[in-house]
C-alpha cells in the first residue's frame, strides 16, 4: 500500500489579518476639515498672488544630500527626517520643509529664472520627530520666497505679507503680531562675549535656549545657558555651559530694549543687525503697518539653523477656551527669515533669499476657535431610489442637477427609504429628492428640506404633530426642480 504523498505536507497556516491602525504621529482628515482647509488655501493663495508670487510644486521626496544643512541640525538620514534607500542605494528623504526643494530647484534652473525669483508653494511636510498633543509628523505649510533679492525691502515685504494673510483669514488687528528680529544680533552678541560662533554646536544650544523664553521664562533660559535644566518630570537638558558673566550678557540682551543694547554694543555684526531691523521698521511704517501689527522683538530666534539675517514670527495673541474649558493660546502660527546661503551649497555662488511660511494645519485649528463656529459645509443633494426599476429616471434627475452646477448624487446602496434618509443626513445633504409612483404619474418630485426638517423635528415633541405637519417637505413639477433646489441651497448658505 503506497503512502499518500500529500500527507507529509505541512498544514497551511492561517494568515493573521492586519490591524487597522494609524501610523504613529499621523492622522486622517475628513471631509468637513478638508473643506475648511481648501477655503484657507484659496484665501492664502489670493494674498500671495496679489503680491506677485507665482506657484511652484516640487516633489515630496528629495535626495538626502540635497537637503544638507536643511536637515534639522543633523547630518545623517532619519535624524528628524524620514529617509530610505532607492534601488541604486542612494539615500532619499521626505521633505522636511518646502525650502530645501526650492534650493535644489533654483540651483538647477538659475540661468533661466527671472531674478528676483518669487515663488509660492503649499503642501505637506514630514518630520521624523516625537509626536505629541497637536503635534503631528505630517502637516501642511504654505510658503512664499523671494530669491536673489539682497535688499531688506524683501524682508519687510514678507512681514507685510504675513499680516495681510492673517487678516484675510479673519484674524483681527490686535489679535496677532508679526515679531521681527535678526540673527546677526545674537551672533554679534556671542562674538562680543568671546564665544566662537563657528562652534555651531554651542551656538545652536544658545539659540535653542533663547527660543524657549516664552515657555520657560528668564530663569529657565538662564539655566539652559549655564549647566542645564531639569524639568518637572525630572529629565535633564544639558546647557550651553556659558560662564555666569556670559550668560548674564545674554539675559540682559533679552531684557533690555533694543536701542539700549545697540548703544552699548560696539560689535560690527550686531550693529548691522540693528540697522537692518530699523530699516524694516521704517519701510513697514511707511506702508501703513504700525507697531501693533509688525514689531521689533529681539527675543525672536526661529528654530532652523540656516537663517542668516532678519527673522520673523507670526503670533496669535488672543486666548480662547478649548473643548475641555481650559484656556488655549496658540502663539506662533508661521514665520520665516533670510537665508543667504540657499543656493551656495550647490553652485558655490552666494544667492540672497528670504521667505515666510504659514503652518496651515495649526492656523486652521486656531481659526476654528475664533468667534462662532461655522456650520458644517453642505453636502450634495441626494436623489432617493424609491423604485429599483426606475434607476435610469433617478439618474437623469441627478444629472440634470449636476448639469445646473448643483452637487448631487443618486443613492447607490440597496436599503429602503428610511435608511436612505439617514444616509442623506450623514452626508449633510441640504435636501433629498423623492419621486415615487404617485409623484411620477403627476410629473412631480418631492423636495424634503433636511435642514429645516431637523429644526422643526427638534421643536416638535409630539410624534403625531410631526406627522401631520410634514415639516419642510413640498412637491414641485419636474421642470421646476432645478430652480427650487437652487433657491433652497441659497437660503441655507446665507
Amino acid at each position: 500500500m503506497s503512502k499518500d504523498k500529500t500527507s507529509a505536507r505541512p498544514a497551511p497556516q492561517a494568515q493573521t489579518a492586519p490591524v487597522a491602525r494609524l501610523a504613529k504621529g499621523f492622522r486622517d482628515i475628513e471631509a468637513a476639515e478638508l473643506h475648511g482647509l481648501n477655503e484657507m488655501v484659496a484665501k492664502i493663495r489670493d494674498v500671495y498672488e496679489r503680491y506677485g508670487f507665482q506657484a511652484l510644486e516640487t516633489p515630496a521626496i528629495e535626495y538626502t544630500d540635497a537637503l544638507g544643512k536643511f536637515l534639522p541640525d543633523q547630518d545623517r538620514p532619519n535624524a528628524g527626517v524620514f529617509s530610505f534607500q532607492d534601488e541604486d542605494e542612494q539615500w532619499m528623504s521626505l521633505r522636511y520643509d518646502l525650502t530645501a526643494p526650492l534650493a535644489r530647484y533654483v540651483a538647477q534652473n538659475f540661468q533661466t529664472l527671472p531674478k528676483p525669483f518669487r515663488r509660492y508653494a503649499f503642501g505637506n511636510v514630514y518630520r521624523n520627530e516625537k509626536p505629541g498633543p497637536g503635534r503631528f509628523r505630517q502637516f501642511m505649510q504654505f510658503d512664499a520666497d523671494t530669491v536673489a533679492a539682497e535688499s531688506v525691502a524683501a524682508d519687510a515685504e514678507m512681514c507685510m505679507l504675513a499680516a495681510d494673510t492673517l487678516e484675510a483669514l479673519g484674524v483681527k488687528r490686535g489679535d496677532y503680531v508679526i515679531k521681527v528680529s535678526n540673527r546677526k544680533l545674537l551672533d554679534g552678541l556671542l562674538e562680543s562675549i568671546g564665544l566662537d560662533v563657528s562652534d555651531s554646536a554651542k551656538r545652536l544650544v544658545v539659540l535653542r535656549a533663547v527660543d524657549k523664553l516664552d515657555r520657560l521664562g528668564l530663569q529657565g533660559v538662564s539655566d539652559l545657558l549655564g549647566k542645564g535644566r531639569k524639568d518637572e518630570s525630572g529629565d535633564f537638558t544639558k546647557g550651553a555651559e556659558l560662564t555666569p558673566a556670559q550668560a548674564m550678557e545674554v539675559i540682559a540682551f533679552l531684557e533690555k530694549p533694543l536701542f539700549e543694547n545697540a548703544q552699548k554694543s560696539s560689535n560690527a555684526m550686531f550693529g548691522t543687525g540693528v540697522e537692518e531691523l530699523f530699516q524694516i521698521q521704517t519701510l513697514c511704517r511707511s506702508a501703513g503697518y504700525d507697531d501693533d501689527r509688525i514689531r521689533i522683538d529681539q527675543t525672536v530666534v526661529r528654530g532652523l539653523e540656516y537663517y542668516t539675517g532678519p527673522v520673523f514670527e507670526a503670533e496669535l495673541t488672543f486666548e480662547v477656551k478649548g473643548d475641555d474649558g481650559k484656556p488655549v493660546r496658540f502663539g506662533s502660527v508661521g514665520g520665516g527669515g533670510r537665508y543667504d546661503d540657499l543656493v551656495a551649497r550647490f553652485t558655490g555662488d552666494k544667492v540672497p533669499a528670504t521667505g515666510f511660511s504659514i503652518g496651515v494645519s495649526r492656523l486652521q485649528a486656531a481659526l476654528s476657535l475664533i468667534g462662532e463656529k461655522k456650520n458644517q459645509a453642505l453636502g450634495p443633494v441626494v436623489v432617493l431610489v424609491m423604485d429599483k426599476g426606475e434607476v435610469a429616471r433617478y439618474q437623469k434627475i441627478t444629472q440634470d442637477l449636476r448639469n445646473a452646477g448643483i452637487r448631487a448624487e443618486m443613492y447607490l446602496g440597496s436599503s429602503g427609504m428610511k435608511a436612505q434618509m439617514k444616509y442623506a443626513d450623514k452626508r449633510n445633504a441640504p435636501c433629498a429628492i423623492i419621486q415615487g409612483s404617485d409623484e411620477r404619474d403627476k410629473g412631480e418630485v418631492t423636495i424634503k428640506d433636511l435642514i429645516e426638517g431637523a429644526k422643526a423635528a427638534a421643536a416638535i415633541k409630539d410624534n403625531k404633530e410631526w406627522k401631520e405637519s410634514r415639516p419642510a417637505q413640498f412637491s414641485v413639477s419636474e421642470k421646476n426642480l432645478v430652480d427650487e433646489v437652487k433657491k433652497l441651497i441659497a437660503r441655507h448658505q446665507d
